[in-house]
């Protein structure tokens, strides 16, 4: 593609007359090869412009900066000047693979807490419909059956582009993505117009150091997801939504329990049956529903009603939105899964003690028979955070199942004699057993009907990480091969 094909959407000025081939946008020195576009992008820690002459070496057509280079860049290199180069990097890569979202129904999720539910109950829900869909987050990127892992919540511009194009060549049909305030803030979504953006919520989250210097800028960067979507739904019972939407241009759908949203939610209630835990509620307004929802906890109602908000706007029927509530999961947040027996077995993330408190706190809500929570600690980590997950666990389980967790270069017993620190604050009984699947064992030997044994620490990650090597270990992979070797079922 030539370089002025690339720049079409870009306000630049041209310090040289060439117009090469372009082989690809690179933003990373270390990826260059002959016949790139380099653009020089300036990080919290770097800047892409001393990288400049090493691009060159490698053979770079042409240079995309915004301050001057300190060199003299040859004849044969392109070499184009823009005032913000992020803004460039996200307007070439969307040319560069071909204007993606318009082959694709997109929908962007913003907001502090829920995006990554409220992304995975909408791709189920278009899957149920027969829509393949891709998803960018928190996660990674998701799609074909694949995950390819990212550095943040919103990956660089290039990123996204590429994986657009990588969906629609699988077949994919629609996108979902989290649209974060940083990935806002730095452009990573620049140029694109989404087919529909959704609010969730606003708290204080993301301030100080490199990210947002205070509450204002937080929610501005949020809003500017607003001015690039063609529909628009928000919970209007938080409020900072208008302030959020405010530059929405078109008609607002709102949802939410008040009287004053489109989309109403009521009769909500917690769900515990045969080892499913989740919320049911019905709606009203906009639809008459009776969803019930396989994720735990009356705030995922909310995730809920924003995913039927967003299939809304879609041809999307009643039965496919009905059926995507109750089998969507995010992979290792409150993840179920099915094993034999009357009792309930999830995995989570929650790897600190204000995660397994928020966790813990919530499955305490279905009064279980007993509730089991399996844990380690990460190794070559304060000792404290070890202290404080014993004492939240001894506090709110009725059985602790204390084993290994990534212990990195420590001893798993020593991390374990602190993790009884914590536990000795409490009158919570406990157990240890060191290994991982050990201690997965023990507790589905044990289970009890109405039992909820949640295996925290782990989640998604599908390693163990231990004296530097990182051994594959899946939990559900641990558990498919006790059911088997346990003759369970």
């Amino acid at each position: 593609m030539k370089l002025y094909d690339l720049l079409q959407d870009v306000s630049y000025t041209a310090l040289s007359p060439l117009d090469p081939d372009i082989t690809d946008v690179i933003y990373d020195s270390r990826k260059v090869t002959p016949g790139t576009a380099f653009v020089c992008l300036k990080g919290y820690t770097s800047d892409g412009h001393q990288y400049a002459q090493s691009a060159v070496e490698k053979g770079a057509s042409a240079l995309v900066i915004s301050d001057d280079l300190g060199f003299e860049a040859p004849e044969n290199v392109a070499v184009i000047k823009t005032d913000d180069t992020r803004l460039a990097l996200a307007l070439m890569s969307r040319r560069y693979f071909g204007v993606p979202e318009q082959e694709l129904i997109t929908v962007a999720i913003t907001g502090t807490k829920g995006k990554t539910t409220t992304a995975a109950m909408i791709a189920e829900i278009f899957s149920q419909a027969g829509v393949m869909t891709g998803t960018i987050g928190t996660l990674g990127i998701v799609y074909g059956g694949n995950t390819y892992k990212t550095d943040n919540t919103t990956p660089e511009s290039y990123e996204i582009q590429k994986a657009m194009r990588g969906m629609i060549d699988a077949g994919c049909k629609a996108m979902v993505i989290e649209a974060s305030s940083i990935g806002l803030k730095h452009s990573r979504l620049a140029g694109m117009t989404f087919d529909a953006a959704i609010f969730t919520n606003f708290s204080d989250d993301h301030i100080g150091g490199v990210e947002h210097k205070d509450m204002a800028e937080y929610l501005y960067c949020k809003s500017l997801l607003f001015r690039q979507c063609r529909r628009a739904a928000a919970n209007c019972d938080d409020g900072s939504w208008q302030a959020i939407t405010k530059d929405f241009k078109g008609e607002m759908l709102t949802f939410g329990f008040s009287e004053a949203a489109q989309l109403r939610a009521k009769n909500d209630r917690l769900l515990s049956d045969n080892g499913y835990i989740g919320v049911h509620f019905e709606t009203e307004g906009l639809k008459t529903l009776s969803p019930d929802v396989g994720v735990p906890g009356k705030f995922n109602a909310y995730n809920a009603l924003a995913a039927i908000a967003a299939a809304s706007f879609f041809d999307i029927p009643d039965k496919a939105i009905l059926d995507g509530l109750r089998i969507a999961h995010v992979k290792g947040r409150v993840e179920p899964v099915r094993v034999p027996g009357n009792y309930s077995l999830l995995i989570d993330y929650a790897h600190n003690a204000l995660s397994m408190e928020n966790v813990l706190t919530t499955l305490r809500q279905y009064h279980p028979n007993r509730l089991i929570t399996l844990f380690g600690a990460g190794g070559n980590r304060p000792k404290v955070r070890r202290f404080e997950m014993g004492e939240v666990s001894g506090r709110l389980s009725d059985l602790s199942v204390i084993t290994e967790d990534n212990s990195r270069f420590e001893d798993v017993m020593d991390i374990i004699a602190d993790i009884e620190v914590g536990l000795h604050k409490t009158d919570g009984k406990y157990v240890v057993v060191p290994k991982r699947k050990e201690a997965i064992r023990y507790c589905m030997l044990n289970a009890q009907d109405g039992d909820i044994i949640v295996l925290c620490g782990k989640g998604h990650e599908d390693y163990q990480e231990i004296k530097g090597v990182k051994y594959h270990m899946d939990e559900r992979e641990l558990i498919a091969e006790i059911i088997e070797e346990e003759k369970l079922g």
